[in-house]
């Protein structure tokens, strides 16, 4: 009777807790691996808040939400580089498209966990970069992260 209780009640805890944490993590969406961020095509960057930054690729432009506040994303000497998840560092080309596992830092400065990625229109796009508080151009640093 008391290993049955206890079983029960363990399944209880355990499945309260699932629920709780499932309430705190937002669903990821993934762009589709045509509409990732191809991290060898970056033309600018822009570091709008701690939190979000903007990259462009030609035509294409993203909307990249970090997990956590990174305040020093971006700070001298200029520079993002971002690492995809060892899944896309394998079959994607390192490309990021939003998945667990990616980060974005600066030189010198510690990785920021990707929250996600999602493609935004020009006129977005130009309004975010008018109040960024850090910003770059391809030709200035390598937006690539170093493979160790």
């Amino acid at each position: 009777m008391r290993t049955t209780l206890l079983i029960v009640l363990l399944a209880m805890g355990v499945g309260t807790g699932a629920a709780h944490a499932d309430d705190k993590m937002p669903a990821r969406t993934p762009l589709a691996a045509g509409d990732c961020i191809n991290i060898t095509q970056i033309n600018e960057w822009y570091v709008v808040d701690a939190k979000t930054a903007i990259v462009r690729t030609g035509p294409k432009r993203y909307l990249v939400k970090l997990q956590n506040s990174c305040p020093r994303l971006g700070t001298p000497p200029p520079g993002l580089m971002f690492r995809a998840n060892p899944s896309n560092l394998a079959v994607n080309n390192g490309r990021i498209c939003g998945e667990a596992g990616e980060t974005v830092h600066s030189l010198n400065q510690p990785p920021c966990a990707i929250e996600s990625v999602s493609l935004i229109g020009k006129t977005r796009f130009d309004k975010l970069a008018a109040h960024a508080l850090h910003h770059g151009t391809a030709a200035e640093r390598p937006t690539t992260a170093p493979t160790h």
